[in-house]
Protein backbone atom coordinates (compact mmCIF):
# COMPACT_ATOMS: atom_id res chain seq x y z
CA UNK A 1 0.00 0.00 0.00
CA UNK A 2 1.25 3.48 -0.82
CA UNK A 3 1.08 5.66 2.30
CA UNK A 4 2.03 9.31 2.72
CA UNK A 5 3.54 9.98 6.14
CA UNK A 6 3.43 13.51 7.57
CA UNK A 7 7.02 13.94 8.78
CA UNK A 8 7.46 16.90 11.10
CA UNK A 9 11.12 16.21 11.81
CA UNK A 10 10.46 14.77 15.28
CA UNK A 11 11.03 11.27 16.54
CA UNK A 12 7.35 10.27 16.54
CA UNK A 13 6.66 10.86 12.85
CA UNK A 14 10.09 9.45 12.01
CA UNK A 15 9.25 6.16 13.70
CA UNK A 16 5.77 6.13 12.17
CA UNK A 17 7.42 6.22 8.74
CA UNK A 18 9.96 3.58 9.74
CA UNK A 19 7.33 1.17 11.06
CA UNK A 20 5.28 1.37 7.89
CA UNK A 21 8.41 0.97 5.77
CA UNK A 22 9.37 -2.16 7.72
CA UNK A 23 5.88 -3.54 7.17
CA UNK A 24 6.48 -3.38 3.43
CA UNK A 25 4.37 -0.35 2.55
CA UNK A 26 5.45 2.11 -0.12
CA UNK A 27 6.16 5.13 2.07
CA UNK A 28 6.33 8.73 0.85
CA UNK A 29 7.52 11.28 3.39
CA UNK A 30 5.97 14.75 3.32
CA UNK A 31 6.98 17.74 5.43
CA UNK A 32 4.45 20.55 5.66
CA UNK A 33 5.94 24.04 5.38
CA UNK A 34 3.43 26.01 7.43
CA UNK A 35 4.97 29.37 8.35
CA UNK A 36 8.13 31.45 8.50
CA UNK A 37 8.01 32.23 12.22
CA UNK A 38 11.40 31.79 13.86
CA UNK A 39 13.23 31.05 10.62
CA UNK A 40 15.99 33.44 11.63
CA UNK A 41 16.63 31.68 14.94
CA UNK A 42 19.58 29.33 15.34
CA UNK A 43 18.77 25.82 14.16
CA UNK A 44 18.22 23.29 16.90
CA UNK A 45 19.07 20.28 14.75
CA UNK A 46 18.44 16.73 15.84
CA UNK A 47 20.24 17.22 19.10
CA UNK A 48 18.43 20.08 20.80
CA UNK A 49 15.81 22.80 20.85
CA UNK A 50 12.11 22.67 21.49
CA UNK A 51 10.67 24.76 18.69
CA UNK A 52 9.14 22.85 15.80
CA UNK A 53 8.40 23.33 12.12
CA UNK A 54 11.55 25.29 11.29
CA UNK A 55 14.16 24.68 8.61
CA UNK A 56 16.12 22.35 10.89
CA UNK A 57 13.04 20.15 11.29
CA UNK A 58 12.62 19.83 7.54
CA UNK A 59 16.28 18.83 7.30
CA UNK A 60 15.86 16.26 10.09
CA UNK A 61 12.84 14.79 8.32
CA UNK A 62 14.82 14.55 5.08
CA UNK A 63 17.69 12.81 6.90
CA UNK A 64 15.28 10.19 8.23
CA UNK A 65 13.72 9.68 4.79
CA UNK A 66 17.21 9.23 3.31
CA UNK A 67 18.05 6.67 6.02
CA UNK A 68 14.89 4.73 5.19
CA UNK A 69 15.41 5.15 1.45
CA UNK A 70 11.97 6.63 0.82
CA UNK A 71 10.92 9.61 -1.33
CA UNK A 72 10.58 12.91 0.50
CA UNK A 73 8.79 16.14 -0.40
CA UNK A 74 8.24 19.51 1.25
CA UNK A 75 4.75 20.91 0.65
CA UNK A 76 4.14 24.64 0.94
CA UNK A 77 0.95 25.05 2.96
CA UNK A 78 1.69 28.53 4.32
CA UNK A 79 -1.42 30.21 2.90
CA UNK A 80 -3.78 27.47 4.05
CA UNK A 81 -2.19 27.40 7.51
CA UNK A 82 -2.40 31.16 7.92
CA UNK A 83 -6.09 31.23 7.00
CA UNK A 84 -7.16 28.12 8.90
CA UNK A 85 -4.98 28.31 12.00
CA UNK A 86 -3.10 31.59 12.55
CA UNK A 87 -5.94 33.94 11.58
CA UNK A 88 -8.44 31.74 13.42
CA UNK A 89 -6.35 31.89 16.60
CA UNK A 90 -6.13 35.68 16.51
CA UNK A 91 -9.86 36.05 15.86
CA UNK A 92 -10.72 33.64 18.67
CA UNK A 93 -8.65 35.54 21.24
CA UNK A 94 -10.18 38.82 20.06
CA UNK A 95 -13.62 37.29 20.79
CA UNK A 96 -12.49 36.47 24.33
CA UNK A 97 -12.04 32.76 23.61
CA UNK A 98 -9.06 30.52 24.37
CA UNK A 99 -8.52 28.52 21.17
CA UNK A 100 -6.58 25.32 20.55
CA UNK A 101 -4.59 25.76 17.33
CA UNK A 102 -3.46 22.10 17.26
CA UNK A 103 -7.08 20.98 16.98
CA UNK A 104 -7.66 23.42 14.12
CA UNK A 105 -4.48 22.29 12.36
CA UNK A 106 -5.55 18.65 12.53
CA UNK A 107 -9.11 19.34 11.43
CA UNK A 108 -8.24 21.47 8.41
CA UNK A 109 -4.59 21.05 7.42
CA UNK A 110 -3.57 17.47 8.10
CA UNK A 111 -6.77 15.55 7.60
CA UNK A 112 -8.25 17.65 4.81
CA UNK A 113 -5.61 19.51 2.80
CA UNK A 114 -2.71 17.09 3.30
CA UNK A 115 -4.94 14.05 2.88
CA UNK A 116 -6.20 15.44 -0.44
CA UNK A 117 -2.60 15.94 -1.61
CA UNK A 118 -1.73 12.43 -0.49
CA UNK A 119 -4.57 11.11 -2.62
CA UNK A 120 -3.25 13.17 -5.55
CA UNK A 121 0.07 11.32 -5.13
CA UNK A 122 -1.78 8.05 -5.54
CA UNK A 123 -1.63 7.15 -1.84
CA UNK A 124 -4.35 5.06 -0.27
CA UNK A 125 -3.73 6.41 3.22
CA UNK A 126 -2.15 9.17 5.29
CA UNK A 127 -0.14 8.37 8.42
CA UNK A 128 0.98 10.63 11.28
CA UNK A 129 2.92 10.25 14.51
CA UNK A 130 -0.09 10.90 16.74
CA UNK A 131 -0.59 8.69 19.77
CA UNK A 132 -4.07 7.35 19.07
CA UNK A 133 -5.61 4.14 17.74
CA UNK A 134 -8.10 3.28 15.02
CA UNK A 135 -10.09 0.10 14.64
CA UNK A 136 -12.87 -0.68 12.20
CA UNK A 137 -13.28 3.00 11.33
CA UNK A 138 -13.43 4.16 14.94
CA UNK A 139 -11.00 6.31 16.95
CA UNK A 140 -9.65 5.29 20.36
CA UNK A 141 -7.25 6.60 22.98
CA UNK A 142 -3.62 5.52 22.70
CA UNK A 143 -2.35 2.58 24.71
CA UNK A 144 0.03 4.97 26.48
CA UNK A 145 -2.44 7.26 28.26
CA UNK A 146 0.35 9.63 29.28
CA UNK A 147 0.97 10.35 25.58
CA UNK A 148 -2.61 10.04 24.32
CA UNK A 149 -3.44 12.69 21.69
CA UNK A 150 -6.98 11.63 20.81
CA UNK A 151 -8.26 14.89 22.32
CA UNK A 152 -6.77 16.81 19.38
CA UNK A 153 -8.31 14.57 16.72
CA UNK A 154 -12.05 15.04 17.22
CA UNK A 155 -12.54 17.16 14.05
CA UNK A 156 -11.34 14.33 11.78
CA UNK A 157 -14.23 13.26 9.56
CA UNK A 158 -15.17 9.56 9.41
CA UNK A 159 -14.24 9.37 5.73
CA UNK A 160 -10.81 10.85 6.51
CA UNK A 161 -10.32 8.54 9.50
CA UNK A 162 -10.90 5.55 7.25
CA UNK A 163 -7.82 6.62 5.25
CA UNK A 164 -5.67 7.47 8.29
CA UNK A 165 -3.06 5.36 10.07
CA UNK A 166 -1.56 5.96 13.54
CA UNK A 167 1.33 3.49 13.76
CA UNK A 168 2.32 4.60 17.29
CA UNK A 169 -1.09 4.04 18.86
CA UNK A 170 -0.06 0.87 20.65
CA UNK A 171 3.42 2.03 21.72
CA UNK A 172 4.93 3.92 24.62
CA UNK A 173 7.35 6.81 24.16
CA UNK A 174 10.36 4.77 25.39
CA UNK A 175 9.48 2.07 22.85
CA UNK A 176 9.36 4.68 20.10
CA UNK A 177 12.77 6.06 21.01
CA UNK A 178 14.23 2.55 21.25
CA UNK A 179 12.95 1.79 17.76
CA UNK A 180 14.52 5.00 16.45
CA UNK A 181 17.83 4.10 18.11
CA UNK A 182 17.79 0.62 16.60
CA UNK A 183 17.39 2.06 13.12
CA UNK A 184 19.92 4.82 13.69
CA UNK A 185 17.45 7.61 12.96
CA UNK A 186 18.79 11.14 13.34
CA UNK A 187 15.81 12.12 15.50
CA UNK A 188 16.14 9.29 18.06
CA UNK A 189 17.02 11.58 20.98
CA UNK A 190 15.53 14.81 19.67
CA UNK A 191 13.63 16.69 22.42
CA UNK A 192 9.90 17.11 22.06
CA UNK A 193 8.44 20.44 21.05
CA UNK A 194 6.23 21.67 23.88
CA UNK A 195 5.00 24.94 22.37
CA UNK A 196 2.69 26.01 19.56
CA UNK A 197 4.83 25.96 16.42
CA UNK A 198 4.20 29.57 15.36
CA UNK A 199 4.27 31.10 18.86
CA UNK A 200 7.90 31.36 19.98
CA UNK A 201 8.08 31.19 23.78
CA UNK A 202 4.30 30.58 23.77
CA UNK A 203 3.79 34.36 23.66
CA UNK A 204 0.32 34.48 22.11
CA UNK A 205 -0.22 38.07 23.30
CA UNK A 206 2.68 39.31 21.19
CA UNK A 207 1.35 37.37 18.21
CA UNK A 208 -2.08 38.98 18.55
CA UNK A 209 -0.63 42.47 18.90
CA UNK A 210 1.33 41.93 15.69
CA UNK A 211 -1.58 40.31 13.87
CA UNK A 212 -4.13 42.93 15.03
CA UNK A 213 -2.12 46.14 15.60
CA UNK A 214 -5.32 48.19 15.54
CA UNK A 215 -6.78 46.31 18.51
CA UNK A 216 -7.03 48.21 21.79
CA UNK A 217 -7.26 45.50 24.41
CA UNK A 218 -6.44 47.61 27.46
CA UNK A 219 -9.10 47.61 30.17
CA UNK A 220 -10.13 46.97 33.75
CA UNK A 221 -9.86 43.94 35.99
CA UNK A 222 -13.08 43.87 38.01
CA UNK A 223 -14.88 41.71 40.54
CA UNK A 224 -18.33 40.30 39.83
CA UNK A 225 -19.92 43.43 41.26
CA UNK A 226 -18.05 45.60 38.77
CA UNK A 227 -15.61 47.06 41.30
CA UNK A 228 -12.31 47.93 39.60
CA UNK A 229 -9.40 46.03 41.16
CA UNK A 230 -6.73 46.87 38.63
CA UNK A 231 -5.84 47.42 34.99
CA UNK A 232 -4.55 45.08 32.29
CA UNK A 233 -2.76 45.70 29.00
CA UNK A 234 -4.80 43.29 26.89
CA UNK A 235 -7.82 41.15 27.72
CA UNK A 236 -6.61 38.55 25.22
CA UNK A 237 -3.73 37.75 27.59
CA UNK A 238 -6.12 35.93 29.94
CA UNK A 239 -8.07 32.71 30.04
CA UNK A 240 -10.80 31.36 32.31
CA UNK A 241 -9.30 29.74 35.39
CA UNK A 242 -6.05 31.72 35.26
CA UNK A 243 -4.57 32.78 38.60
CA UNK A 244 -1.00 33.88 37.85
CA UNK A 245 -0.12 37.17 36.24
CA UNK A 246 -3.14 39.16 37.38
CA UNK A 247 -1.01 41.73 39.22
CA UNK A 248 -3.59 42.22 41.95
CA UNK A 249 -2.93 42.07 45.68
CA UNK A 250 -5.91 40.37 47.29
CA UNK A 251 -6.52 38.85 50.69
CA UNK A 252 -7.28 35.45 49.14
CA UNK A 253 -6.53 33.76 45.77
CA UNK A 254 -8.55 35.10 42.85
CA UNK A 255 -9.02 33.66 39.37
CA UNK A 256 -10.27 34.77 35.98
CA UNK A 257 -13.98 33.95 35.83
CA UNK A 258 -14.81 35.37 32.41
CA UNK A 259 -13.58 37.73 29.72
CA UNK A 260 -15.78 40.49 28.26
CA UNK A 261 -14.27 41.57 24.94
CA UNK A 262 -16.95 44.21 24.26
CA UNK A 263 -16.06 46.12 27.43
CA UNK A 264 -12.45 44.82 27.55
CA UNK A 265 -13.05 43.78 31.16
CA UNK A 266 -11.52 40.75 32.84
CA UNK A 267 -13.82 39.54 35.62
CA UNK A 268 -12.17 37.79 38.57
CA UNK A 269 -13.35 36.06 41.71
CA UNK A 270 -12.75 33.20 44.16
CA UNK A 271 -12.06 29.64 43.07
CA UNK A 272 -15.53 28.35 43.99
CA UNK A 273 -17.05 30.65 41.34
CA UNK A 274 -15.27 28.62 38.65
CA UNK A 275 -17.37 25.50 39.18
CA UNK A 276 -19.96 24.89 36.47
CA UNK A 277 -22.84 22.47 35.93
CA UNK A 278 -22.39 21.94 32.21
CA UNK A 279 -21.57 23.59 28.90
CA UNK A 280 -22.79 24.47 25.44
CA UNK A 281 -20.62 23.72 22.40
CA UNK A 282 -20.79 24.51 18.68
CA UNK A 283 -18.93 23.41 15.52
CA UNK A 284 -19.65 19.84 16.60
CA UNK A 285 -18.22 16.94 14.62
CA UNK A 286 -19.14 13.29 15.20
CA UNK A 287 -17.20 10.13 14.51
CA UNK A 288 -19.97 8.08 16.11
CA UNK A 289 -23.00 10.11 17.13
CA UNK A 290 -24.58 9.34 20.51
CA UNK A 291 -28.22 9.89 21.38
CA UNK A 292 -29.79 12.71 23.42
CA UNK A 293 -30.08 11.58 27.02
CA UNK A 294 -27.06 9.30 26.73
CA UNK A 295 -24.39 9.37 29.43
CA UNK A 296 -20.88 9.92 28.09
CA UNK A 297 -17.48 11.12 29.31
CA UNK A 298 -16.31 14.65 28.50
CA UNK A 299 -12.80 16.09 28.50
CA UNK A 300 -12.73 19.89 28.50
CA UNK A 301 -8.94 20.38 28.25
CA UNK A 302 -5.98 18.31 27.15
CA UNK A 303 -4.94 16.01 29.99
CA UNK A 304 -8.03 17.02 31.92
CA UNK A 305 -10.08 14.46 33.81
CA UNK A 306 -12.89 12.57 32.08
CA UNK A 307 -16.15 14.05 33.38
CA UNK A 308 -19.35 11.93 33.38
CA UNK A 309 -22.17 13.94 31.80
CA UNK A 310 -25.53 13.65 30.09
CA UNK A 311 -26.26 14.93 26.58
CA UNK A 312 -29.33 17.14 26.92
CA UNK A 313 -29.41 18.64 23.41
CA UNK A 314 -27.55 18.00 20.16
CA UNK A 315 -27.75 21.28 18.21
CA UNK A 316 -26.11 23.15 19.78
CA UNK A 317 -24.54 20.46 21.92
CA UNK A 318 -25.58 20.90 25.56
CA UNK A 319 -24.05 18.82 28.34
CA UNK A 320 -24.99 18.48 32.00
CA UNK A 321 -22.17 17.37 34.27
CA UNK A 322 -22.98 14.75 36.90
CA UNK A 323 -20.78 16.71 39.32
CA UNK A 324 -19.64 20.33 39.02
CA UNK A 325 -16.51 20.84 36.89
CA UNK A 326 -13.99 23.63 37.19
CA UNK A 327 -12.92 26.31 34.69
CA UNK A 328 -14.95 25.72 31.54
CA UNK A 329 -13.08 27.93 29.06
CA UNK A 330 -14.89 29.17 25.92
CA UNK A 331 -12.83 28.38 22.81
CA UNK A 332 -11.34 25.18 24.18
CA UNK A 333 -12.46 21.81 22.84
CA UNK A 334 -14.84 19.48 24.60
CA UNK A 335 -14.25 15.90 23.46
CA UNK A 336 -16.73 13.12 24.22
CA UNK A 337 -15.77 9.51 24.90
CA UNK A 338 -17.53 6.19 25.43
CA UNK A 339 -14.91 4.34 27.43
CA UNK A 340 -11.72 4.86 25.41
CA UNK A 341 -13.56 5.50 22.13
CA UNK A 342 -13.73 9.07 20.79
CA UNK A 343 -17.30 9.91 19.80
CA UNK A 344 -16.65 13.47 18.64
CA UNK A 345 -16.30 16.96 19.99
CA UNK A 346 -16.94 20.65 19.58
CA UNK A 347 -15.79 24.11 20.58
CA UNK A 348 -17.01 25.33 23.96
CA UNK A 349 -19.16 28.45 23.65
CA UNK A 350 -20.15 29.00 27.27
CA UNK A 351 -20.57 27.29 30.62
CA UNK A 352 -24.01 26.31 31.85
CA UNK A 353 -25.28 27.36 35.25
CA UNK A 354 -27.39 24.93 37.28
CA UNK A 355 -30.72 26.42 36.18
CA UNK A 356 -29.83 26.72 32.48
CA UNK A 357 -32.07 24.96 30.02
Amino acid sequence: MRIVVAMSGGVDSSVAAALLHEQGHEVIGVHMKLHDVGEGAPASGAGGGSHCCGLDDALDARRVADTLGVPFYVMNLRDAFKAAVMDDLAESYVRGFTPNPCVQCNGVLKFQVLLARARALGAEALATGHYARTEAGRLYMAADLDKDQSYFLWPVRPEALARTRFPLGGMTKPEVRAHAERLGLATAQKPESMEVCFLPDDDHARFIREARPELDGVGDIVDEGGRVLGRHDGYFRYTVGQRRGLGIAAGSPIYVLRIEPDTRRVVVGPSERLTEQGLVAAQVSWLRQPEPGETVLARIRHRGALIPCTIEAMDPLSLRFHAPARAVAPGQSVVLYAGDEVLGGGVIQRARAAAAA
